[in-house]
C-alpha cells in the first residue's frame, strides 16, 4: 500500500488542480449562470463545487490504480483519461466564460465519449478504476440534460 501513496497524491492533485483551475476561471460568471432560465431538476449552484470536488477525488483514484497497475508506465487508458480532463477542463469555459452553451453541449458530448473509452480501458486494467468512473459518467449525462437544456430555455 505505501507504494500507492504517491500515485494517489499525484493522480488526486492532478484532477484536483485541473478542476480547481477551470472553477477559479469561471468564477465570475456564476451571476450570469443565475440569471439563466433553467430547466426542471437544475440543483441549487452550492451543489455543484461539492459532487464535483468529490467526482475529481474519485477520477483521481482510479487514474491512481491504474498507473500502479501499469508499475507506473503511462499507457492508452491514461493517454484517454488525460483526455478527458482537458476536454473536462474546457467545457466548463465554454459553458460558462464564452456562454456557447450549444457549443458546450456538443463538447460535452465528446467528453462523454472519451469518459466511457477511459471507463473501459480502466476497467480492463483494474476493474476498481472502472467503477469509479461511473458516478462521473452519470454526472455528465446529468450535466449534458442541463446543458441542454439551458440551450433551449435561453436562445
Amino acid at each position: 500500500m505505501p507504494k500507492k501513496v504517491l500515485p494517489m497524491t499525484i493522480s488526486i492533485g492532478a484532477a484536483l488542480f485541473v478542476g480547481g483551475l477551470s472553477a477559479f476561471l469561471t468564477k465570475g460568471s456564476m451571476p450570469v449562470y443565475s440569471a439563466l432560465n433553467l430547466p426542471a431538476l437544475a440543483p441549487p449552484s452550492w451543489v455543484f463545487p461539492i459532487v464535483w470536488t468529490v467526482l475529481f477525488v474519485m477520477m483521481g483514484i482510479a487514474a491512481a490504480l491504474v498507473w500502479c497497475s501499469n508499475g507506473g508506465a503511462f499507457d492508452a487508458a491514461l493517454l484517454f483519461y488525460a483526455a478527458q480532463l482537458i476536454v473536462n477542463f474546457f467545457w466548463t469555459i465554454i459553458f460558462f466564460n464564452f456562454q456557447a452553451y450549444f457549443g458546450a453541449f456538443i463538447w460535452l458530448l465528446f467528453l462523454t465519449v472519451l469518459i466511457i473509452i477511459t471507463a473501459v480501458l480502466f476497467y480492463r486494467k483494474e476493474k476498481a478504476a472502472g467503477w469509479l468512473f461511473l458516478p462521473y459518467f452519470a454526472w455528465v449525462c446529468f450535466a449534458g440534460y442541463l446543458n441542454f437544456g439551458v440551450w433551449v430555455l435561453n436562445r
